[in-house]
């Protein structure tokens, strides 16, 4: 164990490196909020509703100018933007519009909380947004969480999980500053039994970088990649957890990119799934998901989006994609 610890302990930490962004959805130039205002006024009091306008006008936008258009709608229609919107739309097309209303960390901790709340947890979405957010993107969805709901984070983790699992996404939730690194190896296929203690510490560290090399090098110790480890040693939701930190700390985009065609490639389009994703990381790398999907998939997220749904809620999803320009 000392070899394997002094080796890792070697590796440089990169601690608070901040992610790069690569957005769909930017700010729009000659941007006029009263403008859009009125153009949202008129779509929603239009007979029948005029949806295509209010995709138009809010998929090409970002949730900063939304905000500033909601001013402005408030100040001339004397009414709550948002629940106009609401009164107006319905289905799929009402929740992606509604969620563009919020900012990526309202969203998140509103997504979170749908997860935990009411009978049954859903630990897929959990388990895909407190693995897959950085520490900057924890930090303030715990903040959003408080505000929005009077209620800590932590606190309704517990109190909807259990065991291992448990502590691995309070671990993450808590978000940990780098410690000492231990050895991976020795805490698991080395030995009978997975010291699991050992494993939450290291895959909620969060240095990316130092974590990527980790696993890189992580074969010259063990006759298995990290994942083939963590499918021998572990099982359940923690299992899951820990290959979604494993690929997102190897390549996030494509993560995301693998959880699109899925939730698309199902007999009915998981619509709940490519929502999420794609509301939530439009302004952040959506365009480099683009590119990985169609790199590893053979074609275009946006041609998978027209041949798996329809109407709306397909405009809104494309709209928020942008054109396809992703290599």
């Amino acid at each position: 164990m000392a070899l394997v610890s002094e080796f890792l302990g070697q590796l440089s930490l990169n601690v608070g490196t901040h992610e790069p962004k690569f957005p769909t959805v930017v700010p729009a130039g000659d941007f006029e909020p009263d403008r859009d205002a009125a153009r949202i006024e008129t779509a929603i009091k239009t007979k029948g509703v005029d949806e295509q306008t209010i995709i138009d006008v809010l998929t090409k936008r970002t949730y900063s100018q939304r905000r500033d258009i909601a001013f402005a709608y408030e100040k001339r229609a004397k009414k709550d933007m948002i629940t106009a919107l609401k009164a107006a739309l319905s289905g799929s097309l009402e929740t992606v519009v509604l969620g563009l209303m919020r900012s990526t960390a309202q969203y998140d901790a509103s997504e979170i909380r749908g997860s935990i709340k009411g009978l049954g947890t859903d630990e897929e979405t959990l388990v895909e947004i407190l693995c897959s957010r950085s520490n900057d993107e924890l930090v303030e969805i715990k903040k959003v969480y408080k505000e929005l709901f009077k209620k800590e984070l932590e606190k309704d983790v517990a109190g909807d999980t259990s065991g291992n699992f448990a502590k691995l996404l309070l671990a993450l939730v808590q978000v940990r500053s780098v410690s000492v690194c231990l050895a991976l190896y020795d805490a698991g296929i080395k030995n009978k039994g997975t010291d699991v203690a050992t494993w939450i510490s290291i895959m909620s560290e969060r240095s990316v970088p130092h974590l990527q090399r980790v696993f890189q090098r992580y074969k010259s110790y063990s006759p298995y990649d990290m994942q083939e480890s963590i499918v021998k040693e572990v099982k359940g939701d923690l299992q899951m957890s820990f290959l979604v930190l494993v690929q997102c700390f190897e390549n996030k985009q494509l993560y995301f990119a693998k959880r699109l065609n899925e939730a698309m490639q199902s007999k009915s389009a998981k619509e709940k799934v490519v929502t999420r994703i794609v509301v939530s990381r439009c302004e952040v790398d959506l365009k480099k998901i683009c590119s990985e999907y169609k790199a590893n998939f053979g074609q275009s997220l946006q041609k998978t989006i027209l041949e798996h749904t329809k109407g709306d809620y397909q405009k809104a999803m494309l709209g928020l994609c942008g054109p396809e320009q992703c290599k």
